[in-house]
């Protein structure tokens, strides 16, 4: 069975269920899962890598590839 068929088959089993302290367990469940899931997908930067990037958003600021904050706000006004 795939990964979609299951999901689907969940959701109707979710859907079934009647009891608010049932819901309310598998909402703590899925909350923790979600925040452990965001943990381990959460490398730091070296300092390494932080100073890289500095280095390179300082060229890139003396070779003028900036965007200014009015530049970017009228195109996130044009954004749906």
């Amino acid at each position: 069975m795939d990964l979609q068929t299951r999901k689907l088959e969940l959701i109707q089993a979710f859907l079934k269920i009647k009891s608010e302290d049932v819901i309310t367990r598998l909402e703590k469940i899925l909350k923790k899962e979600n925040s452990n899931s965001e943990k381990e997908e959460f490398k730091p930067m070296t300092i390494k890598a932080f100073n890289l990037r500095i280095d390179q958003s300082m060229e890139d600021s003396a070779n003028g590839k900036l965007t200014s904050a009015e530049e970017l706000k009228s195109k996130m006004d044009t954004w749906d």
